[in-house]
């Protein structure tokens, strides 16, 4: 009788602590430095495809399908051998007129002049020297090179739609850029208008 009485309290002893010990999942650990990063630039890769950065960075090539992007030039911008038509009439690209691509779609001539897309692959002929903040002023602020004192970013790069963009989105952006394949590709400056 004392083993069946034993037998019982501790019985019910473990199910009262049972009872009373937490429940719900088992606390997960926070995630490494390097499953930071990963996840940063996997969301950065998604922000560069939504954006369209390939649009105008990544020089196309002609398929039955119409342009494509030459993924062999991934965002380095406008091939830096590629040479540009005359523009034989002047009229067209006059303010309120017309703006021009080239058939890569890496240059744009208009009132403006011409602009090419830029390199942004982390080689040093793109942005593989250039710091975070760099790449944030020239984004929120349209200065060339993301520097104070230079040139504005030119069109038909829509820095402005990125002014608001948060910390972590840009932040992810510069974080992918700076894994891809670097290219060298020392895209020329921009061209001003005729009579500038």
């Amino acid at each position: 009788m004392r083993k069946i009485f034993l037998g019982a309290f501790v019985f019910g002893l473990s199910l009262a602590l049972w009872q009373c010990s937490p429940v719900g999942p088992e606390p997960t650990a926070e995630p490494s430095e390097k499953q930071q990063k990963q996840a940063a630039i996997e969301r950065g890769e998604y922000l560069v495809g939504i954006a369209g950065c390939n649009d105008c960075h990544t020089p196309k090539i002609m398929t039955e399908m119409g342009p494509a992007p030459d993924m062999k030039m991934m965002l380095a911008g406008h091939p830096a051998n590629e040479q540009l038509p005359a523009i034989t009439d002047s009229s067209m690209i006059a303010p309120g007129q017309w703006a021009l691509f080239n058939s890569s779609l890496t240059a744009a001539v208009g009132p403006w002049g011409i602009s090419f897309a830029a390199n942004i692959t982390p080689d040093d002929t793109g942005i593989g020297n250039w710091t975070y903040e760099q790449f944030e002023k020239a984004l929120r602020e349209g200065k060339s090179k993301g520097l104070d004192g230079t040139r504005p970013l030119l069109p038909p790069m829509p820095w402005f739609n990125y002014v608001k963009m948060s910390d972590e989105d840009m932040r992810a952006i510069f974080a992918y850029l700076q894994s891809i394949t670097p290219i060298k590709n020392a895209v020329p400056g921009p061209i001003p208008p005729a009579g500038s």
